[in-house]
């Protein structure tokens, strides 16, 4: 199985459920998982059972279908998309992804310039100023308090204290469910990121900090006019 075999997967059900389609991300992701293991049956991973095998695929494609989701709908505001993997190439960067690369990256005096480890990197390509960086994770235990770490060290430096770091997953273990009694990365989310924006039909208790993904792209549109 491939990531265009999830994408077509995502279409098919967003043909039958239009807009709501980001509430089924789980269930997408549990047909894929069938498929995936109808797949791996036929050339088993040696030492590895296929729940591993599965677990590599699902984050690393879930960062994937995220991007192609808000691609469409962030390019008609005038802003480009870039997946975080393809700046941290050394060689055969355009003069327009270095640029986006040097405005995001980190500076740790002595140790030199590094970028933070995120998925998705919103930019405007008028001026290569990066506008948002963003995780996506199945759930917040992956990578919360990376995230946080990394928003803290942006904060910390004047060339990238405007870069809005958000988390947007499907959040499968109900971390992000409520307010109070508070878990460790909703709290995390609360006081140390922007946002997170949750792919789930769960009911969720949402905040200024945790919305339902629907709220990405007009949230998105409001940080733009700020900006203007």
């Amino acid at each position: 199985m491939t990531f265009e075999d999830l994408k077509r997967l995502y279409l098919k059900k967003r043909k039958q459920l239009g807009s709501e389609v980001y509430k089924h991300i789980s269930e997408l992701l549990e047909e894929a998982k069938e498929i995936h293991r109808n797949d791996w049956l036929k050339n088993p991973t040696p030492n590895k059972d296929h729940e591993q095998s599965w677990r590599a695929f699902k984050g690393k494609n879930l960062e994937k279908l995220v991007q192609y989701i808000i691609t469409d709908e962030v390019e008609e505001l005038g802003l480009k998309v870039i997946n975080g993997n393809k700046l941290e190439r050394t060689t055969n960067l355009s003069k327009e992804l270095s640029q986006v690369k040097r405005n995001l990256a980190i500076d740790y005096g002595e140790f030199g310039l590094h970028l933070p480890d995120v998925d998705i990197i919103i930019y405007d390509p008028r001026n290569y100023k990066v506008l948002a960086a963003i995780s996506s994770k199945v759930t917040l235990r992956e990578r919360i308090a990376q995230t946080g770490y990394w928003k803290l060290k942006l904060l910390h430096d004047e060339a990238t204290k405007h870069i809005k770091v958000y988390f947007i997953t499907p959040d499968e273990d109900g971390t992000l469910t409520h307010k109070k009694p508070t878990k460790k990365g909703r709290a995390i989310v609360e006081v140390d990121l922007d946002g997170s924006y949750v792919l789930t039909e769960e009911e969720i208790e949402e905040s200024d900090k945790v919305k339902l993904f629907e709220h990405f792209v007009e949230d998105l549109k409001k940080l733009l006019n700020e900006r203007q």
